[in-house]
């Protein structure tokens, strides 16, 4: 998502895209458990309704992402440097 969103949002920089990445996944992780109340199928007919009995994804997510954003910390570190070091060139 960040590498992605380092080439779609040209006009913010690698850092404060990281924050805003983080800051997504963060909220992510701690509210992903709201999404996995439902109400019980109905069944009365024929036909199954969606009961979300089949639906195997994790809900209950680290909201530190340890590993994650200490790669999104990297690449941050690398596409700083690499833009320090073209200002550097040009001048």
């Amino acid at each position: 998502m960040f590498s992605e969103l380092l080439q779609i949002w040209k006009h913010l920089t690698p850092q404060e895209i990281a924050d805003k990445v983080k800051n997504f996944f963060f909220y992510y992780s701690i509210n992903r458990h709201k999404a996995t109340t439902v109400t019980p199928a109905y069944h009365a007919e024929n036909y199954g309704t969606d009961d979300n009995r089949f639906d195997h994804r994790q809900f209950l997510y680290n909201p530190k992402w340890e590993y994650q954003f200490r790669k999104i910390d990297g690449l941050v570190k690398y596409y700083t440097l690499k833009k320090e070091k073209m200002a550097a060139k040009e001048s």
